[in-house]
């Protein structure tokens, strides 16, 4: 059992990566990953933000939208109502930090701006709450893959808040100033998770 939570954590960190490799949660990673504080502190955020909601969210996806009974039938099923609920669980835990940011750590708040509030509507957030559903994860195996996903966008975001910041100290040519010349850095980062493609199963093997 420690083992296929180990392999479920380091997987979403380095093999499923949710910014570099399944693509989710490229707008903050995008617009906050210009200073190394703000894609930390956004990167927090976002890890206590998944994992709550995916505790709050396997609960009512097992036992409210889609329980079964003893004999594994289904009871009754408002899986339709799945991106909904989910949404609405996400945005009031972004409220909840956004309050607490606000009056603790309001120069982490102001830096954050306007994407603090975006985590409400960040895929990555609401795709590792569906995809623990999806992956018939039970809630400690979900809870882990929340924290795994977590620290993989935290892991992305500072790694290429570092790589941005070479960026500017380099002379690119005209035509690649600016977004074009972060977005082949994000690929080259992206492109650099590749190594990690059969470790984790060479590990823990096949989980």
């Amino acid at each position: 059992m420690a083992a296929r939570l180990a392999a479920i954590f380091f997987t979403m960190i380095l093999v499923d990566n949710y910014v570099l490799v399944k693509f989710l949660g490229i707008c903050p990673f995008l617009g906050v990953s210009k200073k190394l504080n703000s894609a930390f502190g956004m990167s927090c955020a976002v890890i206590f933000v998944m994992t709550l909601a995916t505790a709050v969210t396997w609960p009512i996806q097992n036992f409210l939208l889609t329980p079964v009974d003893a004999e594994g039938n289904l009871k009754w099923d408002l899986g339709y109502l799945q991106t909904i609920v989910f949404i609405l669980v996400i945005a009031v835990l972004v409220q909840l930090v956004e309050i607490i940011m606000k009056k603790y750590m309001p120069p982490l708040h102001k830096a954050l701006g306007v994407y603090l509030p975006l985590i409400t509507t960040n895929c990555a957030v609401l795709g590792v709450t569906v995809l623990n559903i999806d992956n018939g994860y039970n809630f400690v195996e979900s809870i882990f893959c929340a924290l795994g996903a977590g620290f993989g966008f935290m892991l992305a975001m500072v790694i290429f808040s570092g790589v941005r910041k070479r960026l500017e100290e380099a002379q690119p040519p005209k035509c690649f100033e600016g977004l074009p010349i972060t977005l082949v850095a994000a690929s080259a980062t992206a492109l650099s998770f590749g190594g990690f493609g059969g470790l984790i199963e060479n590990i823990f093997g096949a989980i």
